[in-house]
């Protein structure tokens, strides 16, 4: 049967809409690709900046013999500001990558020259004369207030991991605060005996900081 050019018509015109729709269609495929890609690697660039720890802040190691107890507090103007950062965020946690924390072992001070003497014999200090805290991620708890904060602390050349709740408080800068126990003998450390043995430090010491930061 022949067919009628209003026929054809309407057969060029349908055949038109169905190329336009299929156009369109693919065109929304590339977008929404596009879009995807964009928003699953914009927070996954690694970003950087720098920060100071400022004179506010503090930083103290405190232990216990069977006698007594000691504290030995960094001094915070050895510094090695300011410090790097380099970050990215994955998935609402922020990742680190070499950002540390370098503590030389010779800027604590425990309050004596013999208590100094014993604490750097503690810490292998002739051969390993630097305590690093390497910052490897932080992870936000329910409470707004607070974050996870995994960190990697190099002592005696040995390092272990720990997560440490931390606080965070915005004033006059960033002010973070938390402590963390940890054992003499995960890093094969042994505390120097007095008196004939009498005196013995505990294997559990206890790092306090509390460091007010700013961004340079």
């Amino acid at each position: 049967m022949a067919l009628t050019f209003e026929t054809c018509f309407y057969i060029i015109k349908f055949k038109n809409i169905s190329f336009n729709i299929m156009i369109i269609r693919r065109f929304m495929f590339l977008v929404s690709i596009v879009t995807a890609l964009a928003f699953t690697t914009r927070d996954s660039i690694i970003k950087n900046t720098s920060v100071i720890i400022t004179t506010e802040s503090s930083l103290v190691v405190r232990g216990t013999t069977n006698v007594n107890t000691f504290s030995c507090a960094f001094n915070i103007n050895k510094f090695k500001n300011p410090i790097q950062v380099f970050y990215k965020v994955e998935e609402g946690e922020i990742v680190f990558n070499k950002t540390a924390l370098v503590l030389d072992n010779n800027c604590f001070d425990c309050g004596g020259k013999g208590i100094n003497s014993d604490f750097q014999k503690i810490l292998k200090s002739e051969k390993h004369p630097q305590i690093i805290l390497s910052l490897k991620e932080i992870s936000q708890l329910e409470n707004k207030l607070e974050v996870k904060a995994l960190v990697d602390i190099q002592i005696a050349g040995i390092t272990k991991g720990y997560k440490i709740p931390v606080k965070v408080k915005k004033n006059n800068g960033i002010l973070v605060t938390g402590d963390l126990a940890i054992s003499l003998a995960d890093y094969d450390l042994e505390a120097p005996k007095k008196l004939f043995g009498l005196i013995s430090v505990d294997d559990k010491i206890e790092i306090f900081f509390q460091l007010t930061v700013k961004e340079k």
